[in-house]
């Protein structure tokens, strides 16, 4: 199976960070100067908006924008985004976020779970229902927040909300769906801080500057940890090769022959096997064999990584 080397990609998500860094800096020279900074992001940003619209219209016109171009489109990231900006993404809302939640289902499939999603309404809220068990798997509390709730972000922001219910919901309950914002509550204590799932989360600061298409090899609490960067989205798992059963000393990321941007795969140095990263590491040479992925969460420049309380010192 021929592969190619996975280059550095730009840190685009960065750029946008930039942006509002520097129109908030230009607040400092009074509020005529922040106005003005705003006004000029506002007409480049229609600018390009309106030659991208024109672009689609043109290709549309000459009958080459078929579904294998939409879908080439909206598969690559940093494309999907702009379009996505300019209110001209090729999918609906609920197109998207139902693809975003079928990217994370091998994820939670690897821990017992599943999501379906119930319905997304007319004033932007999605309604999802987890299935399945994560009963003793370190990630049960955190799965929504570090899986679905990321995926649909990323796919639909112009959601407002997201509401899930669990299996354990009697069906057609009259009672609320539960709020994310309190599934997410535990989520907020320090760093080391034992949830009640049995699982520890601990800093990692050298993953903060890993960069996209870079491999580390980390100890977390005494869990050996391996972990990868694919653009702007990082990947822990355990540090253990699921076929040879040995760490991935000198593994590398690779892109398979023809794949798309976000494509990536974890190879290991010794045996040869190919994991998919964004797919839970499933194994790609052998059925049934995945790698262990460990939750991970990178948020104020600051990545943790939860790994279960009995390999914590």
């Amino acid at each position: 199976m021929a592969r190619e080397d996975l280059p550095p990609e730009p840190d685009w998500r960065a750029t946008g960070d930039r942006i509002d860094t520097l129109i908030a800096a230009s607040g400092s020279g009074g509020a005529i100067a922040r106005e003005r900074s705003e006004e000029l992001v506002r007409l480049v940003v229609d600018f390009y908006g309106a030659g991208l619209e024109r672009l689609l219209d043109l290709v549309h016109e000459q009958g080459r924008l078929d579904d294998d171009v939409l879908a080439a489109l909206a598969g690559d990231d940093l494309v999907a985004s702009v379009l996505l900006v300019h209110g001209l993404h090729p999918y609906g809302v609920e197109t998207r976020v139902e693809q975003a939640l079928e990217s994370v289902r091998p994820y939670l499939g690897s821990h017992g779970g599943d999501v379906e999603l119930l319905a997304v309404t007319g004033e932007g809220t999605v309604r999802l229902r987890l299935l399945g068990s994560c009963d003793g798997c370190p990630s049960s509390s955190v799965t929504l927040k570090l899986a679905v709730q990321g995926a649909v972000e990323a796919a639909a922001p112009e959601i407002t909300s997201i509401e899930v219910e669990t299996a354990a919901d009697e069906p057609g309950a009259a009672g609320p769906l539960v709020p994310v914002d309190s599934l997410f509550a535990r989520l907020h204590t320090d760093a080391g801080a034992v949830a009640g799932d049995g699982a520890s989360w601990e800093a990692v600061p050298e993953l903060s500057a890993l960069e996209s298409g870079a491999v580390a090899r980390v100890e977390v609490g005494r869990m050996p940890v391996v972990a990868c960067r694919v653009g702007t989205d990082l990947f822990a798992f355990e540090d253990r090769c699921a076929r040879c059963e040995r760490p991935f000393e000198g593994a590398a990321l690779a892109r398979r022959l023809g794949g798309g941007s976000g494509d990536a795969i974890l190879r290991c140095a010794g045996c040869r096997a190919h994991y998919d990263v964004r797919r839970a590491g499933v194994c790609l040479d052998e059925d049934g064999v995945h790698l262990a992925p460990l939750p991970l969460l990178a948020e104020g420049g600051e990545v943790s990584v939860s790994v279960p309380v009995t390999v914590a010192p």
